[in-house]
This record gives structure tokens, C-alpha cells and sequence, in this order.
């Protein structure tokens, strides 16, 4: 038999076992002939020939379908070639032609015998097609972005249709692979084919009726598998075991799914290249921790992965051999504008804005939901992929939410965790979400969900008590750990455990914790050190109240500016005596919804230092950009006062930052806290303020600023050992503990 394959999407994807597997077959079968049939230069293809791990070629199709040559001497093929050549114009005849025509970027890849362009489906007119033709060329436009000029009656299909004849053999000893409409023409000329899963859904429709072509459900090297049992080649039984193998269950004992790889990649010299995250985010570490006892676990999150990309995009790439020999990261290949939608936009639009009760500041398109389900479709196929028999799947936030009803479908025999880091709002605000029945719906299907507080777990309760019948199983008291009637997001008693249409839920609250090790070697650090003594002699006389946020109107800057506006007003003493540094850190340039706050914010700043300001003394120093972290923890150990009053939040890291920050120096800072962010339910000590209310912010800023210091150190004291206790460890380990120990109980 023939194989005929193209590369990208086909022969070199699909899941590294099963590329081992089709490639042993290869080499197990002499029998079995291989053709590589792709849209690349001949150039391209030979760094894959000396690749030992990928069987060898016999014959290569190259430049789709205009140069053909022996796999071994890689010499053109005759007299194939040469009828070829006789019907191209040049390179130069074309490129002059095509040179008239608006919206063509030439690819700048090696080809031969055609000339390649990305262009929008616009740009392609019956103009172009004419001129063309009268240069004896066809046009082949695929994938919504790939253009060839290529000679009349040459693509993929004809010239392996040439090689067939000239080889002698039946067309039914033919199966033809690709993923793509560009292989579209190696489906017409009647061979035996598969598409392989994940194939492009033009090609899916434009093949859906022929019956000698199998759409299958493994991408990749599993989809030809698939495909060569389902055709009966190499005979009966030839290639069930190998498909039995790929039938069976992935190997991760846990599976983390994030949207965040646990690494950065950044591509240099066409290479891609992965380092360790250059952003702080102590989440990451501690969730790699759990895949430190060698058991096989997987890492799925996604990686903008563009058509035009030369890149081959891996699915599965090492974490970190020496640290976590067993773990993978399995990416899922999402485009930017993927990303754009999905993250950027929709859940920063729509979801964002609703979870933080500014229902009136949502956009809902539906046109984003398809990509947001999309997406979440594509996490969950994955993470089905990756988990052994049985095994843990833990979810992470809201851009998943959709994750869990996928993947009890796929995989019902998994236990399903998923954690919400933001804040969950109460009905009557969720509510308002189009598709809140399918959001809830999908999250009774997993069998464990945290939160980081209990207001936020009850508020979970009574949205899925509009949406299904649910019976509450057992319930505990809020106290000691959390407040109960001393905030607004306090409570006295939560649900753990719900019942719904016969399943078993567990609920939780887990506040994230801080990596205590993380500002420990910051402070430990010579050159922090020598900051702070410098910050120490820069603001002597001065009190310093410090702010750290992201620009966000969920943040409550613009009140925060306004009250202490408020607050130099009715007391002149504190004039230059007291500084407000705050920082705010930008958001994405392609959010443009924090334009408009970012001027008020501006603007209100230049308001306090112009009626304020005297000759060294600034009121509010402003600083709108990030700050690395090891300036912000000097910062942290200067401060008098740290004021976080966030409108509404699902915790705050911050504020534990500044607390184990002082506690660490021996300090006697206070905390202002916000009663609206979740840490203000477990942070015991802070001073707790309403930020909607600005005369209660200018008043609980002034007690901070004023308060004695025997009170200012019992407080401090009281919140460093919450915060010590209850760090980013104790987090994790008490998540997981609560999900095993609901599965032994529905078990």
C-alpha cells in the first residue's frame, strides 16, 4: 500500500504515543510505502529526513503538488517533474501579475514552481483567476488565508495521482491523510482517505459525503491509525492493538487545567523557547508542587499557535525534567484572535463586570458565547485526553466555566474539581448572565467546588436553587476562622455539601494563601535591603499610606483619591506629613473599556497635588505602571498605612502581601481593608471600610493614620499569624484534602 500523508496537522501531529505508534508500524511494515504530500518547500522538508525517530520516505509531493522527488536521493522524479516544468510561466511572470492585485503579503517560505500569498477570502477576485488562467495557472485558495498560483491542473491531487499511475498501482492501495481544504484535491481523484480528527471544517464538509473518506476522532498519527483499521489495510487485525492502545485512557493521575502554561514561551529566530515565568504569580509554583511525587500528571492549558506560524505546534511539551520527570504541559493551539475573544474580551466584557455586581457595565454577544464554548470544548477534549482511569481533574476560574459539562460527558468516570478564584455575586446579579442556566448546569456537574470564601460558596447555592432542584446536605459554622456579622461578606453558617438530581456536591471556602518564601527572600536580599535603608532616610518626617492595584474600576482608585482629597480638606495638620503613594498597574492596551476610568483617575490626582502640593512635599504620588516586586515589597516594609478598599473582590492578595511584609521587619503597619473584599472575612486585625461610602473611607484612614502603636502592633500581630498559618501550601493541600475526602464519601 501508499500512503500518502500531509505533514502539518496529520503526520506530524496528534499525541506523541500515538506518532510512536504509526511510526513503528511504519517501520514494522516494508510493505507499506510513504509519501509525504505537503504544501512546503522541498527545504523545509529536509531537516524532517534526518529526524531517526520519523520513518524514512519513499517519495515527497512538495509545494503543493509542484515538485516531486525520491525520498532517498531526493532527486526529481521523471518524467513527472519534467511535464511539470513545461507548464509553469517563472516566478518572476507571476509575481509581476499578482503585484496589481491589493491585500497579497507574500509568504516567505521556500517555493518552488508557485507562488504563495496570505490574503483575506476578499482579495481573491475573477480578475486574479482570469489572469491566471491565461498564464496557464490555477488559483488555490484554502484555510481562509493561503493563496497559490500554481500551473494549470497541478495541486496535491494530480500530482499524486501522476505517482500512482506511474508506480502502477490500484487506487483502493491508496489512503490519502490531511487535515486541511489545501489537501482537498488529493480526496477527488478517488483514493481512500481519511481526515484526520481536528481536520478543518471545510474540508469535513466538502468530504462528508464520499464514502471512502473516514473522518476520525484522533488528530494526528491516531487518525491515520484509525483509518488503516477501518479500511481493513495490512489485513484483519493488522492495527487493532495499536488502536486499542490509543482507545485507552491517558496516563495523568492529576490533571491541572489552567489557562496560564506553567512556563513562558517566546519565539526567537524562528524557534519557540521556554523559560520560567519572568511575572510573579505564587499560584503556579504551589500547584506544580502536587506533581513532585513522580506520578504521571498533566498541565493543560492554552498556546497561541497562528496558521501563518512556521512553527510545528507540539501538543505536549516537558514542564521541567529534573523537578517533575512525569509531568507535560498538553497545550491547546489557540489563535490570538482565540484569545482576543475568549479571554480579553468576553470574560473581561461580560463575565468580569457581572461577577463584580457591575451588571450595568456588561456586554453580552452571543457571537462570543460560540467562542467561548468553543474554547472550553477544546480544554475539555484535551484534558479527557490526558487522565488516567479515575483520576483528579482540577479546574481553575471562570474562563472554564463551561469545561466540566464537556468533560462529564467524555469522561464520567473522573472526579471534578473546579476552584473559582473571583468573586461569586449573589442570584439576583448572576442571574442577569444570558446563559447562567448553562454555566450552573455545568458546574453541578462537578463533584467538588471551592471558593475562596463562604459568602461567595452560599451565594453558589442560592443561583443553582434557581436552576435545579437541590437539596442541602450538610451545613457548618463560618466561625472561628471567618468573621461573621463583623463585614459585609461575612457569614455565620455555609453549605458543604448539596444534592442535585441524584449527585453528591461538595462545597468549600479556601482562601489562596501567600508564598510566604517568595517576600522572605526579597527581604533577605542585599539589595532590597539597601532600598529600603535609602527609602527609610528619603521619607523621614512622612507617613506613608501605600495603594497597590490593577486599573480597574472593581478597585475603587477613583473613591480612594476622593476621600483623601477629603481627607487634607478637613485636616490641614496632616499636610505635608502624610503621602499617598499609589501604584496602578495598567491594563492591557487592548482593553479599552479602562480608558475612560484611567482619565478620571488622572484627572482627580492632578486635582489633590494642584490645590495641595507645596515645594517638597507631594500629596499623591502616582505611579501608572507595574513595579517590580521587589521594589513594591520595600514598599510594603515602609508603609504606615496600607489602604486597599477594593468596591468589590473575590480576595486580595495585597493586602496579605503587606501584612507578611511587616510582620517580617517587625513592623506596625495597619491595614484598611475594604468589608468587600473576601480577605476581609479572614484577615482578623485588619481596620475594614466601606468603600462606597467616602466619609467612612476618610474616617477609618484617618484612625489608621492615627492610631497608637501598642493597637497597631496587637492588630499586625494578629493578622501576620492568619496569614502565616494560611499560606499558599496549606491552600492547595486543604483544596485537594476536601476533594478526596468528598469522593470517599459519594464513593
Amino acid at each position: 500500500m501508499l500512503l500518502a500523508t500531509d505533514l502539518d496537522g496529520t503526520f506530524l501531529a496528534g499525541h506523541p504515543e500515538n506518532r510512536q505508534r504509526l511510526y513503528q508500524l511504519i517501520s514494522a511494515h516494508p510493505e507499506i510505502k510513504l509519501a509525504f504530500v505537503t504544501g512546503r518547500g522541498l527545504e523545509v522538508v529536509l531537516p524532517l529526513l534526518s529526524d531517526p525517530t520519523i520513518p524514512s520516505p519513499d517519495y515527497i509531493i512538495c509545494d503543493v503538488g509542484g515538485t516531486v522527488v525520491e525520498g532517498k536521493s531526493l532527486q526529481p522524479l521523471q518524467p513527472l517533474q519534467a511535464e511539470i516544468d513545461q507548464r509553469w510561466p517563472g516566478e518572476r511572470v507571476i509575481v509581476e501579475i499578482m503585484n496589481q492585485f491589493p491585500g497579497l503579503e507574500r509568504q516567505e517560505v521556500p517555493q518552488q514552481r508557485r507562488c504563495s500569498y496570505f490574503c483575506e477570502a476578499g482579495a481573491v477576485t475573477d480578475a486574479m483567476q482570469q489572469q491566471a488562467a491565461e498564464l496557464g495557472c490555477e488559483v488555490l485558495y484554502s484555510a481562509g488565508m493561503y493563496l497559490d498560483i500554481l500551473p494549470a491542473g497541478v495541486n496535491k491531487g494530480s500530482t499524486l495521482s501522476a505517482l500512482v499511475n506511474h508506480l502502477n498501482l490500484d487506487k483502493d492501495d491508496v489512503l490519502v491523510a490531511g487535515d486541511t481544504l489545501n489537501d482537498l484535491s488529493m480526496y477527488k481523484e478517488g483514493f481512500v482517505g481519511v481526515c484526520v480528527g481536528e481536520s478543518e471544517s471545510a474540508l469535513l464538509d466538502a468530504t462528508r459525503d464520499q464514502a471512502r473518506v473516514l473522518h476520525a476522532v484522533h488528530t494526528g498519527c491516531g487518525g491515520i491509525l484509525e483509518a488503516l483499521a477501518h479500511f481493513g489495510f495490512l489485513g484483519a487485525g493488522g492495527v487493532d492493538a495499536e488502536v486499542s492502545a490509543m482507545e485507552a485512557p491517558g496516563k495523568a493521575d492529576l490533571v491541572m487545567v489552567y489557562h496560564r502554561l506553567p512556563y513562558e514561551e517566546v519565539v526567537e529566530k524562528g524557534k519557540r523557547i521556554r523559560r520560567r515565568p519572568t511575572s510573579p504569580n505564587g499560584i503556579i509554583p504551589t500547584l506544580l508542587s502536587f506533581f513532585g511525587d513522580g506520578s504521571p500528571g498533566s498541565w493543560v492549558a492554552w498556546s497561541i499557535h497562528e496558521p501563518k506560524q512556521a512553527i510545528p505546534f507540539e501538543v505536549h511539551t516537558e514542564v521541567d525534567r529534573e523537578r517533575y520527570p512525569e509531568l507535560v504541559a498538553a497545550r491547546v493551539a489557540l489563535t490570538k484572535d482565540d484569545v482576543d475573544v475568549f479571554y480579553k474580551r468576553f470574560s473581561k466584557e461580560a463575565f468580569w463586570p457581572t461577577l463584580h455586581t457591575f451588571w450595568e457595565r456588561a456586554v453580552f454577544r452571543e457571537e462570543d458565547w460560540e467562542v467561548f464554548l468553543k474554547v472550553n470544548r477544546l480544554f475539555a477534549e484535551r484534558t479527557a485526553a490526558e487522565a488516567a482511569e479515575g483520576a483528579l481533574v482540577w479546574i481553575h476560574d471562570y474562563n472554564l466555566w463551561m469545561v466540566p459539562a464537556v468533560l462529564r460527558e467524555l469522561r464520567p468516570d473522573l472526579k471534578i474539581a473546579f476552584f473559582h478564584h473571583t468573586y461569586f455575586p449573589s442570584a439576583d446579579v448572576f442571574n442577569v448572565l444570558p446563559w447562567r442556566r448553562e454555566i450552573v448546569g455545568s458546574l453541578l456537574q462537578c463533584d467538588y467546588v471551592g471558593f475562596h470564601i463562604p459568602r461567595q460558596a452560599e451565594n453558589f447555592v442560592d443561583v443553582a436553587r434557581g436552576v435545579a432542584p437541590l437539596k442541602v446536605l450538610e451545613t457548618k459554622a463560618c466561625a472561628p476562622r471567618y468573621l461573621t456579622y463583623g463585614c459585609a461578606v461575612g457569614l455565620d453558617e455555609v453549605t458543604t455539601a448539596i444534592e442535585v438530581h441524584g449527585r453528591r456536591i461538595g462545597l468549600g471556602a479556601h482562601p489562596v494563601g501567600l508564598d510566604m518564601d517568595r517576600v522572605r527572600h526579597v527581604l533577605e536580599d542585599p539589595a532590597s535591603q539597601a532600598r529600603m535603608a535609602s527609602l527609610r532616610k528619603e521619607l523621614s518626617g512622612v507617613r506613608v499610606v501605600l495603594s497597590v492595584e490593577r486599573l480597574d474600576y472593581t478597585k475603587g482608585t477613583l473613591e480612594k483619591i476622593l476621600a483623601f482629597e477629603r481627607l487634607l480638606d478637613e485636616h490641614p495638620e496632616l499636610c505635608g506629613k502624610v503621602s499617598l503613594l499609589a501604584v496602578c498597574v495598567p491594563a492591557a492596551k487592548e482593553m479599552t473599556v479602562y480608558d475612560e476610568l484611567q482619565a478620571r483617575i488622572e484627572q482627580a490626582v492632578g486635582s489633590v497635588n494642584g490645590r495641595f502640593a507645596r515645594v517638597g512635599w507631594t500629596p499623591v504620588q502616582f505611579f501608572f505602571r507595574p513595579l517590580p516586586f521587589e521594589e513594591v515589597v520595600a514598599w510594603y516594609a515602609m508603609a504606615n498605612v496600607m489602604w486597599i478598599t477594593p468596591l468589590r473582590d473575590g480576595l486580595n492578595l495585597v493586602a496579605k502581601e503587606y501584612v507578611a511584609t511587616q510582620g517580617m521587619v517587625g513592623g506596625k503597619g495597619v491595614l484598611v481593608l475594604s468589608e468587600f473584599a473576601g480577605a476581609a472575612a479572614e484577615l482578623h486585625g485588619a481596620l475594614l471600610t466601606n468603600p462606597h461610602d467616602l466619609k467612612d473611607l476618610k474616617e477609618k484612614l484617618y484612625l489608621g493614620i492615627a492610631m497608637n502603636q501598642a493597637e497597631a502592633e496587637a492588630r499586625l500581630q494578629q493578622l501576620y499569624s492568619v496569614v502565616e498559618h494560611n499560606d499558599i501550601r496549606r491552600w492547595g493541600q486543604e483544596f485537594l484534602d476536601a476533594v478526596r475526602q468528598q469522593a470517599t464519601v459519594t464513593s
